[in-house]
């Protein structure tokens, strides 16, 4: 309990105060949402430094330094949290009065990265900008910003929601444009978290029925038909379905994540005890990062992890139904936007460690290595813990 009320103090900047009757102290936060979320992030770090200590020492890249990938992801873990801080700092109102500015400038850096010699490219995707020592992911920002956009554009549309041209069609136009920059560089993964994000902010926000309905069936015979027209994706599908009949071709990185899952059991081998780190298991401290906590923790260490993911998952969309009883609209949905994108990118991460889902090229939210992704997740966790604290401060104001 101390460490959940350190990091509340840290998040709302105030010394503890006496506690208002019958409600909690001004500066507590939701404890099981900070445990959860710590807990992630701190496995995390451990984690990415036992799965990527053999490939960094033995990379001319990194300079045979073992601590080169630990040692970046700490401190963007630092970063992240000062950002997560600054963040909490902003009211909700302000987030709002942010966000279309927000959006325009996420797709301002998505055209950015794609022109030739700006955008860096590595393995045949150009999504980052090089910005000195370390690079910038705008996919990954743009999540953020699609949770604050969609919320803010359900709020000023809510009286149109039941009509298709003036409530829904805006807001395709908009998705399918940040699809199209997506898919440019590509990053399949991020265009369909995002679609996700923007598509369930307008269903809880309260978009007709009969027009959602069809249309999400429409998105999902879409993002089919963008699999199979691709030779790439294909490949992917096809080695996803049946790893074992390619096994050192389409069907490597998943037959290795398998087989890191079989050798862990229920309890693991042990912690830094991998053998598929060891330059067998492709993105291991990153995209399979799960794979390797499956060998190394066992079934134990996962479904440790899925607790901690659905917590997160659950308290942001008990924040957004409080905040959406209280009339807090934007407030509401923006948490459960979070909820669902952290909720959505877990799940297909999980999904594809696992072979349940074709490789997306997805990291584990708060866990993989990855800085603007571990830096975009810190920030969301802070408008989250903000519209806890606003939520908290209103019901309290209405107990009294």
């Amino acid at each position: 309990m101390k460490l959940a009320g350190s990091l509340g103090r840290l998040f709302s900047g105030r010394k503890p105060g006496p506690a208002v009757r019958g409600a909690a102290p001004a500066h507590e936060l939701d404890q099981l949402l900070i445990w959860a979320a710590a807990g992630l992030l701190l496995l995390g770090l451990v984690m990415v430094y036992s799965s990527s200590i053999a490939i960094a020492e033995g990379s001319q890249f990194t300079g045979h330094q073992p601590y080169f990938f630990v040692l970046r992801h700490a401190l963007f873990l630092a970063v992240g949290t000062a950002c997560g801080v600054g963040a909490f700092q902003l009211s909700m109102s302000q987030w709002q009065r942010l966000a279309p500015a927000l959006f325009v400038a996420g797709v301002v850096l998505l055209v950015v990265v794609l022109i030739p010699g700006v955008g860096r490219e590595v393995n045949g995707a150009q999504r980052w900008l090089s910005l000195g020592p370390v690079n910038l992911q705008p996919s990954e920002l743009m999540k953020v910003f699609a949770v604050l956009y969609a919320a803010d554009y359900t709020v000023r549309k809510l009286e149109l929601m039941g009509s298709f041209r003036r409530g829904f069609l805006p807001m395709l136009m908009v998705i399918l444009f940040v699809g199209f920059l997506l898919l440019r560089e590509p990053d399949f993964g991020a265009f369909v978290v995002i679609t996700v994000i923007a598509f369930g902010v307008l269903f809880l926000g309260g978009v007709n029925v009969k027009v959602f309905v069809p249309l999400a069936l429409l998105a999902v015979i879409g993002f089919v038909g963008l699999i199979v027209s691709s030779p790439y994706r294909l490949e992917r599908l096809l080695g996803f379905m049946d790893p074992w009949q390619d096994a050192f071709g389409s069907g490597y990185q998943l037959s290795h994540a398998l087989i890191a899952f079989g050798r862990g059991e229920l309890f693991g081998v042990g912690l830094g005890a991998s053998v598929e780190k060891l330059f067998y298991l492709p993105e291991a401290h990153t995209d399979f990062l799960l794979a390797v906590i499956a060998e190394e923790l066992g079934f134990v260490g996962v479904l440790a992890v899925i607790v901690m993911f659905a917590v997160v998952v659950q308290r942001a969309f008990v924040i957004g139904r409080e905040a959406i009883r209280l009339e807090r609209y934007f407030t509401g949905l923006v948490a459960q936007g979070i909820g669902l994108w952290i909720g959505v990118q877990s799940f297909i991460n999980i999904g594809v460690n696992m072979g349940l889902l074709p490789t997306k090229g997805l990291t584990l939210p708060l866990m993989s290595f990855g800085g603007s992704g571990l830096v975009a997740n810190c920030i969301a966790l802070g408008i989250l813990l903000r519209a806890d604290w606003e939520v908290r401060q209103m019901k309290r104001r209405v107990a009294s």
